[in-house]
């Protein structure tokens, strides 16, 4: 010990040597054994260059108290458990005995008292705390023990009571008097921090210059063993005073797993479940919102027998607007619509791919009950009273030949009983209709031949309107919007309304991309406090005409999300199979009232955002007011997403007119430019015969489509664009450019009267060579702004109305005149 390594060799230090033999010599052996390291320490060259000898002698003989303390510690816990496990018996020997486990603390020592008859002893070791009663014990990891000293629990006189909370059972230890109770629980809390550190403090308790709180915020691993909801499951993930708290996993034996957010003990956010199907090797999985334990929100359920659900929850069955779609090859179908407590009940459309059918109706547990429209494939279409999936009553057929039949008929559509059949030509069948076997269908009535032609009433009845009012239909949606305006916005529902668009943990997005839960993929960030802050912001004309565009395209936005779940049931309703002219006027009213009730929801986050900051409200305004903006403000923003569906049934409706314009059409193509204007009967003053520009061998009296070119290519532009708004301006554009060729042919400017209009648009619309024109008309019509009506947009409509109906009225005279002859 004379010599110590430094720069240039050894340097020897005999004041050290003799301080330090003097110092090691009072030392027992075992504890000279230990200061080892420190010597080690002691001889690093560092020593001599930081201060003066005195100094380093200093600082290692603190270190080495410290390790005698630890030492001595150590050796007081050993001879300590050594005398417990002599004392106990063999039973408890054997189950409690491990060689590394220390008793810190004993009741027969430090005396302290579990709850009423629950324990005679209560013993704390560096890993668990026991509680001995009889010939039994109770152990509890020390990892997952939190100690509350400010219980509310009432005690005896003269006792002070400790909580101490477990996952599975929270019991009291009671002392005396206040220091033996201030003891258990500093010695508790220190064995509890040092359990979750995995060392022990050095060189005595509660020296490390930690806190002596155990942090309530733990993750652990715990099997689950008492009766209760969690019985025989494995829990991995974050704790909170004794309970699942924060991300975690859930897996019991039987083959369950629950992976996501939980609550003080109860799944409580969103999560994904895995329950095995018992006859079969598949599994039910769960993506959705939990509350409170319960399923609840929105989510995805993808069931085991090739069947999905995607919508909303409640208590863990069904509830509110969702749909359920069957994949397999064997019973493929789809339905859309309301759910109550897990069964169809409500408003819904159900779609059998195998019959190609539709069902659009209302439903009782499941099955078809009260009025119900069903449209088939090849263009059948009838209404009846359905009762537990039967039809009840008579009904109204219409078939693809235009032919109505009003009375009782078969699920195979065969008639039965008393009956009115009304055919295409005008004729009436009206009596008793029977089916025998091999010899068809026979009836007993009267045939009325008297009407020349069906009346259109009959052929494009439109149905389902005084069975199902507009604002019946869909109510599931609106609710959902509803309950997350009334509840604030919070973000607590914030996920269970939007479904999975909020980002959660890194490691649960992994397990959904696992699951195949998919995600919106838009950077933007929507969190609804942002959005009650820009809703504000945006309450001028063009500045909200902006915020709601850029809102309702997105699906992360409330009203974007609305949006997305209209369209959806819309497309369920009037795509495909049901693309069919009686569905025309339930489909146009469901558009406005799409329209009314977004304006609706958004007036509900404005006033919530003003009520949050502590401004008024502005005051209600009347339903007319708000009529004509969700019509001007909503409607052309949200057309886009079901205009393709309800232009379809707009071209079905009028296809007849629609042919007789296009032949009309076809026959006045066939004119050339300065005959056509002589036939319309257009004044020769205004005709642009400048614009006629001959080339080589060619008559003025040929040429075709030169006159008018401008507006025609205007008003060809009426196809490209879905906005009522954009197509009346296209319109206007073709008048205005009807007018300006003709003051340019009489030089001056010249209004045109009603007179000399329509032949000139006339003209224009028969070179413009519009399909669907009439279907384009009625659309504008019907979903125009109300503030248009009586306006110049309006009167310009009507000319064009006017020169579309004058068109098909020629083509029919031509008809009418051609068979004349014929048939005399």
């Amino acid at each position: 010990m004379g010599g110590f390594p430094c720069k240039g060799g050894w340097r020897v230090n005999s004041h050290l040597d003799s301080e330090l033999l003097r110092f090691f010599c009072s030392c027992s052996p075992k504890s000279r054994c230990c200061a080892q390291p420190y010597l080690k320490c002691f001889s690093s060259p560092a020593f001599f260059y930081q201060g003066s000898e005195k100094d380093v002698v200093t600082s290692v003989i603190k270190e080495y108290v410290k390790l005698e303390s630890f030492i001595g510690q150590v050796l007081d816990e050993a001879c300590f458990t050594k005398s417990l496990w002599k004392s106990l018996g063999y039973k408890f020997t054997d189950m409690l005995c491990v060689p590394e486990r220390r008793l810190l603390e004993d009741s027969k020592n430090l005396p302290i008292s579990a709850s009423t008859n629950r324990s005679d002893r209560i013993l704390l070791f560096d890993d668990v705390l026991v509680l001995i009663q009889g010939n039994s014990f109770q152990s509890f990891d020390l990892k997952l023990v939190w100690l509350d000293e400010n219980c509310r629990e009432k005690s005896a006189p003269g006792l002070y009571v400790l909580r101490v909370i477990t996952p599975e059972e929270t019991f009291f230890l009671s002392a005396k008097d206040p220091q033996m109770k201030a003891v258990w629980q500093w010695k508790l809390n220190q064995a509890v921090r040092q359990a979750l550190n995995g060392k022990r403090d050095f060189p005595l308790w509660g020296k490390t210059g930690e806190g002596t709180e155990p942090p309530s915020c733990r993750f652990f691993t715990y099997l689950f063993r008492l009766e209760g909801k969690f019985k025989s499951a494995s829990y991995e993930g974050e704790w909170h005073w004794g309970k699942p708290h924060g991300k975690g996993t859930l897996k019991w034996r039987d083959g369950r797993n629950h992976v996501g957010d939980f609550k003080e003990g109860l799944e409580h956010g969103f999560g994904i479940c895995l329950v095995p199907r018992r006859s079969e090797d598949r599994y039910d999985c769960y993506k959705c919102h939990w509350y409170e334990g319960k399923m609840r929100g929105y989510g995805i359920c993808e069931y085991g027998n090739d069947m999905v659900y995607k919508g909303y929850f409640k208590d863990n069955v069904r509830q509110g607007f969702g749909i359920l779609e069957n994949l397999s090859a064997e019973h493929p179908f789809k339905y859309t619509g309301q759910w109550e407590n897990d069964k169809k009940n409500g408003y819904g459309v159900w779609e059998d791919k195998d019959r190609g059918e539709r069902y659009i109706g209302t439903w009782l547990d499941d099955h078809k009950h009260g009025q119900g429209i069903v449209v088939t494939q090849s263009g059948v279409c009838y209404q009846r009273t359905f009762h537990a999936d039967k039809m009840v009553g008579s009904g109204i057929l219409l078939l693809e030949d235009d032919s109505v039949y009003e009375g009782n008929f078969t699920e195979d559509l065969t008639f039965v009983g008393k009956g009115k059949l009304s055919f295409a030509n005008g004729f009436i069948l009206e009596g008793t209709f029977t089916n025998k076997s091999g010899q068809g269908l026979q009836t007993h009535g009267i045939l009325n031949t008297s009407n020349e032609q069906l009346d259109d009433r009959i052929t494009k009845a439109q149905l389902g309107l005084e069975e199902f009012p507009v604002e019946k239909r869909w109510k599931g949606i609106y609710d959902q919007f509803l309950e997350f305006i009334h509840s604030g916005c919070k973000e607590e529902t914030e996920e269970s309304f939007m479904g999975f668009h909020i980002q959660t943990s890194k490691e649960l997005r992994k397990s959904q991309e696992y699951l195949f839960c998919q995600r919106g993929t838009e950077d933007v960030s929507w969190k609804i406090e942002d959005i009650l802050e820009e809703i504000v912001q945006h309450q001028g004309q063009e500045s909200l005409q902006n915020y709601l565009e850029k809102a309702l395209k997105s699906s992360l936005h409330p009203l974007g999300k609305l949006l997305k779940a209209l369209t959806i049931a819309f497309q369920a309703t009037y795509s495909g199979i049901g693309a069919n002219r009686h569905l025309l006027t339930m489909a146009q009213e469901e558009v406005k009232y799409y329209a009314k009730k977004i304006w609706e929801f958004y007036q509900g986050l404005l006033h919530l955002a003003l009520e949050q900051k502590g401004q008024l409200p502005a005051k209600c305004v009347d339903g007319d007011t708000s009529d004509q903006k969700a019509c001007g403000v909503v409607l052309p923003l949200i057309l886009p997403c079901f205009y393709p569906e309800l232009f379809m049934l707009y071209m079905l409706y009028h296809e007849r007119e629609d042919d007789l314009y296009c032949q009309g059409i076809v026959d006045l193509s066939l004119f050339p430019d300065i005959k056509l204007l002589e036939f319309l009967d257009v004044q020769k003053h205004l005709w642009p015969l400048k614009d006629l520009t001959l080339t080589t061998n060619q008559r003025r009296s040929l040429i075709k489509d030169k006159c008018f070119l401008s507006a025609t290519e205007c008003l060809q532009k009426l196809i490209t664009t879905v906005d009522p708004r954009e197509k009346l301006v296209i319109l206007q554009k073709t008048y205005e450019e009807i007018e300006s060729t003709v003051s340019r042919v009489v030089e001056k400017d010249y209004k045109l009267p009603m007179d000399d209009l329509l032949p000139l648009l006339m003209y224009v619309v028969s070179r413009a060579k519009i399909q669907h024109l009439g279907a384009e008309i009625h659309l504008i019509r019907d979903l125009m702004d109300p503030t248009n009506q009586g306006g110049l947009y309006d009167f310009l409509l009507t000319a064009l109305e006017s020169c579309y109906e004058h068109i098909q009225r020629m083509r029919l005279h031509q008809r009418e005149t051609c068979q004349v002859p014929h048939s005399s």
